[in-house]
């Protein structure tokens, strides 16, 4: 079965998804907003208690992917802050013609290394999700989180197949958006995912 990624917003959510076999942890606030960057305390706490990698994310508001120069300096500066304690970051940057933001990306994942870096589902907003995807494998992007564009990924799976195919392993496609036990095996057979996000309520033990 493909890795389990958990998404979480607080700590009993991260409790939650640690007792039911997540793998690895996106720890985020706000949810409601598709999630933004967590606050010191709570990943201070999730740090503390964490048996699994901690994926940081890094996104200063609600909205749009499109940031200011202020902006992306806040992200640099949360990149820094904890680069030593996360395990990898999530974060995603576009431009207003909706491609992958090539410098202030690039800028960012040097920023996070020599942690992994996940883009997140701005990647669903991009004009030519195949174009794009070749260029986070330029800028050394880990993986990229998606939903190919449609409302979740089970409905997106026949492009998500496709993502998978093309990127032959040079980045990893990770299937996120609405993913549920009930389906995730077909998910996984259908893609050809090694690995999968999902949020709580999520047990891994009913796969």
């Amino acid at each position: 079965m493909a890795l389990l990624e958990v998404c979480v917003d607080s700590l009993a959510s991260f409790d939650a998804a640690q007792a039911g076999g997540a793998e690895r942890i996106e720890l985020c606030s706000r949810l409601d907003l598709g999630g933004l960057s967590p606050t010191d305390e709570l990943f201070a706490k999730a740090h503390a208690r964490a048996r699994m990698p901690i994926f940081s994310m890094v996104r200063p508001r609600g909205g749009d992917f499109v940031y200011s120069e202020r902006e992306l300096a806040t992200m640099h500066a949360e990149l820094t802050a904890r680069r030593e304690r996360a395990d990898g970051f999530v974060f995603g940057v576009l431009t207003r013609e909706g491609r992958v933001d090539l410098e202030a990306t690039r800028s960012l994942v040097l920023a996070a290394r020599p942690k992994p870096v996940t883009f997140h589902r701005a990647f669903d907003l991009v004009c030519d999700p195949f174009a794009e995807l070749e260029v986070l494998i330029e800028l050394g992007v880990e993986r990229v989180l998606t939903s190919a564009g449609a409302p979740t990924a089970f409905e997106g799976r026949a492009r998500l197949a496709e993502l998978v195919r093309i990127a032959r392993g040079r980045i990893v496609v990770l299937p996120g958006g609405g993913v549920r036990a009930a389906h995730a095996t077909e998910l996984v057979r259908v893609t050809g995912a090694r690995e999968l996000h999902g949020s709580v309520p999520f047990d891994a033990r009913a796969l």
